[in-house]
């Protein structure tokens, strides 16, 4: 892989790793358009986009560095307690360690196979126009829902839990009254927190987020949409979404890097510089998507999804790629 290729491969990693237009999909197709040959099938290509995936979990942690340092503090303490104080931070943090778990177990177990698409352009585009189409139908479902009625009381506990699927506050005794004693006033579909969310709802946005092992499909995009269809905002989803990548980026990081230490002090000085243009791409596009989701949908990205996946699948069809 020579520098240019690196460079060109990194910044697109950086900027589409956290919009919900699928890194790896565009990682597999844009050698292939370009006419760059069998790059994808080189030892360390995997391990190369894997590295550009830790720089974006870097950018990550760094943006949300005060979230991770108290949720590491409030997970240790938990499970050093033995159980869930339902603080803020500790509910976060074992949401996201339930919604970890999917993507986890699935990537262990398929890891071999999911391999052999990850060179497979044609797949991948194919595969983009479904995660198009999956953003564009939660989206239009999401108009359909009725809104609340001003004054509804709010639905808690198992009953909201049995409605949405997972979402609502995690089994236990209720928190505190907010002052003066009266319940908290009625939230409607899209309105829902991570603080709202419970553990079968991390788990089921997890195992959506294991469809992001498949090129094509955007973590992001089936994250977002499996909160949003659970109540989340768009903006808590986001949230949700950003902070449940890394743990996911940071493991597979630790299986594929070591391959890089057989490349050679190049091909390594390639992957560095690479990782350094991820990272900092990959920051500034999380500050642009935590904004743009408080009043932002993700129909724009669908859109761009369908259009690029369904250019690039013509395309490669006709030149036989």
């Amino acid at each position: 892989m020579t520098w240019a290729q690196a460079l060109l491969l990194a910044a697109l990693q950086g900027i589409t790793e956290l919009f919900p237009v699928s890194s790896l999909g565009h990682t597999v197709i844009l050698p292939a358009l370009l006419g760059w040959g069998d790059v994808q099938r080189l030892p360390t290509f995997l391990p190369f986009v894997v590295l550009l995936h830790l720089a974006t979990a870097a950018a990550l942690l760094l943006f949300y560095r005060a979230e991770w340092a108290g949720i590491v503090r409030a997970f240790l303490a938990s499970a050093v307690r033995g159980r869930l104080a339902h603080t803020p931070e500790e509910h976060l943090a074992w949401m996201l360690f339930f919604g970890t778990l999917p993507a986890g177990l699935l990537g262990f177990l398929f890891e071999a196979p999911l391999k052999v698409l990850f060179a497979t352009p044609l797949v991948a585009s194919a595969l983009l126009v479904v995660n198009g189409g999956i953003m564009l139908l939660t989206e239009r479902l999401l108009r359909r829902r009725p809104a609340a009625p001003a004054g509804t009381p709010a639905t808690t506990g198992a009953l909201a839990a049995a409605r949405d699927g997972g979402a609502g506050p995690l089994p236990g005794p209720p928190g505190p009254l907010p002052p003066g004693g009266a319940p908290p006033a009625g939230r409607g579909p899209g309105s829902r927190t991570i603080q709202d969310l419970a553990w079968r709802g991390a788990v089921l946005i997890g195992a959506a987020q294991a469809l992001a092992l498949l090129p094509g499909i955007s973590r992001s995009a089936v994250t977002m949409c499996a909160g949003l269809l659970l109540g989340m905002s768009h903006e808590a989803a986001a949230r949700y979404a950003f902070l449940l990548a890394t743990p996911v980026i940071l493991a597979a990081g630790l299986l594929e890097v070591p391959v890089l230490f057989e490349a050679g002090p190049e091909q390594l000085a390639i992957a560095a510089a690479g990782a350094v243009v991820a990272g900092v791409t990959a920051y500034l596009s999380v500050r642009f998507l935590t904004r743009y989701f408080r009043f932002g949908s993700l129909d724009p990205f669908a859109y761009y999804c369908l259009i690029v996946g369904l250019g690039s699948l013509v395309y490669l069809a006709a030149h036989g790629a």
